[in-house]
């Protein structure tokens, strides 16, 4: 919807500038309007104030009484918002009720009202995407929230006379007061994992605000003091509904999913809905198409570029619905320019998001301001082979927990030496020597680079200041309880980690980019906590097929072909791109990347030569990771 940015600091001279340094960072988020107010904090009029700045991108009520930062004139209150609310319209109607009077029709109104009303409890009724500050003028402070699941980003720099927040890391360093000192611990974890594990950023001063929490900001912080911790407001449900029978879980799981469907469709201007083959957005699409017959459904077709390309099955699915249909083909010269865009704006370095990066951009030039997508449904529902890897390993390496697995993980590294895949050796030896439990068997599943070849770029996790799996320590990881069976262990670790730290982040930052709101309706808070409180065994288990509750729920309108065809990755060729055309682009990055001082140039360089000189040694987003490094660290 927008971006955010806000400065607290004593000295009020450089908080307006430094504010409207972000603003401009972020015109891609909100290039429809713009908004800066000053605010006092604490009980001095000319002590510390808080500067909060604004950029929109209008979605609901496109007039300008949803400008931003929006006042309440009855109380002095103020908000900037980032996201929606899904569920305003009955949030507007309980206040109505107790007498407040609204002026416009956004969902921003409502938050601002809901806050100034019930004060932080408020944030407990909403259920949406949002990251906000709301500077309460009895009290002089501010409250920054974010939603439950991080769907959208919040950051924020502590200075030793102030604090910083944005909606994204390259705003803050246009601040131009947030120093750019790299963090070894960010780096280490993105070498890990493919992505930086939140609430860790490669920059030292900068932190991703942690999702489902909130914080009240004062006048102290101007002074060096810190804020008090966030408080969390949310957190996963226990497995509370184990005596639901499966006729019952179907039903309501259906009966949530519509209704998260229809309140994602709220907007003012026109939503489109993504379109592949998959059974996940075939489902949204068909219940958008009963409260919206006029919506339309995109599909971005990669033709000879991809090994399977779902652009005639997508539209044969929308002429079965009767439903109006747009196939945007990519020009395939036009790719590794693409490439090479996604990989300069990229806010935090990721291995994954080029996709998005590539569909935005095809729906931005469409015209199209919001699109529905079916991310969440694999990590809730189970559509990842991880869900019956996970458990299977576990209960193998218990089975033999009496072998010396550190001597095991040893020959299987020796072997891969010999048949030249040292890299997968590397990661499976990691795996057999970790810890057998599912949750650690999940996140060693995620890995992207081995311990040995983390020790070997001089981060390995002690030095980073890591846990051993390499996620940061202590963790704030809304862990799975003892008590959570295997299937929804994996779901757990699946959504905070890879789904939270991943596609969550690169979906924001890379549809944004091209001021494309993405929703996810299988994340809407009502489902999330129903399906996360059902047992294992009414979603799958890890059997066959995959996501048996989604399929059962959607049964009536998923076509034969949608539900006989298998799951299948999306792959494009990077690899052959960054060894053809992005070669040059790709040396540039390594080069920068051979003089940072924390990682080892002499491995930097051997993963690259190792990778252009026999690439089936190792999968190609092995070299991302330290391309994208270069790209990011300057």
């Amino acid at each position: 919807m927008c971006g955010i940015s806000g400065v607290i600091r004593a000295d009020r001279s450089c908080i307006e500038p430094a504010v409207r340094r972000m603003m401009q960072a972020m015109i891609h988020r909100g290039p429809d309007d713009e908004g800066y107010e000053q605010l006092p904090l604490g009980g001095d009029d000319a002590g510390p104030a808080a500067g909060l700045g604004f950029r929109r991108l209008a979605i609901l009520d496109l007039s300008a009484a949803g400008h931003q930062p929006m006042f309440n004139e009855q109380t002095g209150d103020c908000l900037i918002f980032n996201g929606e609310i899904y569920n305003f319209r009955a949030l507007r109607a309980e206040l109505q009720l107790q007498g407040v009077l609204f002026r416009s029709q956004s969902d921003t109104e409502v938050l601002l009202q809901a806050l100034s009303t019930w004060g932080e409890a408020a944030v407990a009724k909403l259920q949406g995407m949002y990251a906000f500050a709301f500077y309460d003028a009895k009290s002089r402070r501010i409250l920054l929230g974010r939603d439950p699941l991080g769907i959208k980003p919040l950051y924020v720099a502590r200075l030793a006379d102030g604090l910083v927040f944005a909606s994204e890391i390259k705003a803050l360093l246009a601040s131009g007061i947030v120093p750019d000192e790299l963090d070894i611990g960010g780096v280490a974890s993105m070498l890990a994992y493919g992505a930086v594990q939140s609430p860790l950023t490669i920059h030292r001063a900068i932190r991703a605000f942690p999702a489902g929490t909130t914080q009240w900001i004062d006048a102290r912080v101007a002074g060096g003091e810190p804020p008090a911790s966030p408080r969390r407001f949310w957190a996963f449900p226990e497995e509370s509904l184990r005596g639901i029978d499966q006729p019952t879980a179907v039903a309501e799981t259906r009966k949530l999913l519509r209704d998260a469907v229809l309140r994602h469709l709220v907007a003012d201007v026109p939503v489109g809905v993504l379109l592949s083959a998959g059974i996940d957005s075939t489902i949204i699409t068909s219940f958008a198409r009963e409260f919206t017959p006029r919506v339309t459904s995109f599909t971005v077709g990669f033709g000879s570029l991809t090994v399977d390309d779902e652009s005639d099955i997508a539209a044969r699915t929308a002429h079965d619905l009767g439903i109006r249909h747009v196939a945007v083909p990519v020009d395939p010269t036009l790719v590794p320019e693409a490439w090479h865009a996604w990989i300069t704006a990229m806010d935090s370095p990721s291995i994954d998001g080029f996709n998005t990066y590539l569909v935005s951009r095809q729906l931005a030039a469409e015209g199209i301001v919001v699109g529905l997508s079916g991310l969440g449904a694999d990590e809730l529902f189970g559509g990842y082979g991880v869900f019956a890897r996970a458990p299977r390993w576990s209960r193998w390496l218990r089975l033999f927990g009496g072998v010396p697995r550190r001597l095991f993980a040893s020959g299987i590294r020796e072997l891969g030496q010999f048949d030249g895949r040292t890299a997968n050796a590397e990661k499976f030896a990691d795996l057999v020597a970790g810890p057998p439990s599912v949750a650690g068997v999940t996140r060693s599943l995620r890995r992207s680079l081995s311990n040995r070849r983390l020790e070997d770029f001089h981060v390995g996790f002690s030095r980073a200041g890591l846990a051993a799996d390499y996620l940061p320590n202590p963790p704030e990881r809304l862990e799975p309880p003892p008590s959570a069976d295997a299937f929804n262990t994996v779901s757990r670790i699946e959504m905070v980690h890879y789904m939270g730290d991943t596609l969550l982040r690169d979906t924001d930052a890379n549809s944004m980019r091209h001021s494309l709101e993405v929703r996810v309706p299988f994340l809407d808070l009502p489902l999330i906590d129903f399906v996360s409180a059902l047992p294992g065994r009414l979603k799958g288990a890890g059997g066959r097929p995959m996501k048996s509750l989604l399929r059962a729920a959607g049964q009536d309108v998923l076509p034969d072909e949608v539900t006989r065809r298998a799951k299948t990755g999306f792959t494009l060729p990077i690899g052959f791109w960054m060894r053809k055309q992005m070669r040059n682009a790709c040396e540039s990055a390594i080069q920068r990347l051979e003089q940072v001082s924390v990682l080892d140039r002499r491995e930097v360089r051997s993963v690259w030569d190792k990778f252009l000189t026999d690439p089936k040694s190792m999968h190609w987003s092995r070299p991302l990771s330290l391309v994208v490094l270069g790209n990011v660290i300057r």
